[in-house]
């Protein structure tokens, strides 16, 4: 597989694992679990900011971020339609990018003000990766609820295209 195709999946899976947990999310009625949607919102929209980031830094632009998150939290709705379209953005982007392009080093400067450089494929790989890493602390909020979070992994994800395979 090459490296963009794999990376076109992971970008896929993640577009399928944020539907997943922000449909969970907005089916909880606010008024019993207005704690655990505002920090899940919080967490969300880092993930959000830093996907903005990233996107910019790929792209050789100038993001408007100072921080990892804003000062205000957006409405969970809102966030959930921001997202949507910054990881089909990536989704496109990515698409367009050849193996050289991928392999390209970027230099950019992160919001601390310390200098960075990395491939766009790493990158992108690191979007995947962070937003997995904190949909996993929002799935731990809501399981301490006893509620169910989405079963957010790769396999589910691979079998739900493949609905012949067992899961």
């Amino acid at each position: 597989m090459r490296a963009n195709d794999l990376i076109q999946r992971l970008l896929s899976y993640k577009i399928w694992a944020n539907e997943e947990l922000f449909g969970l999310l907005l089916t909880l009625p606010d008024a019993e679990y207005t704690s655990e949607k505002s920090v899940a919102t919080r967490i969300l929209n880092h993930v959000y900011v830093v996907d903005r980031i990233f996107y910019a830094n790929m792209r050789h632009q100038k993001h408007g971020y100072t921080a990892l998150n804003t000062v205000d939290t957006p409405h969970l709705a809102e966030l959930r339609d921001a997202a949507k379209a910054t990881d089909q953005q990536l989704l496109t982007y990515a698409k367009e990018l050849d193996d050289n392009a991928l392999a390209e080093v970027v230099d950019f400067t992160f919001v601390d003000g310390s200098p960075g450089k990395m491939s766009r494929d790493e990158m992108l790989m690191h979007l995947v990766m962070h937003g997995g890493y904190h949909r996993g602390a929002v799935g731990r909020i809501l399981a301490q609820r006893s509620l169910q979070p989405p079963r957010d992994t790769l396999t589910v994800f691979l079998h739900s295209q493949s609905p012949s395979l067992p899961v």
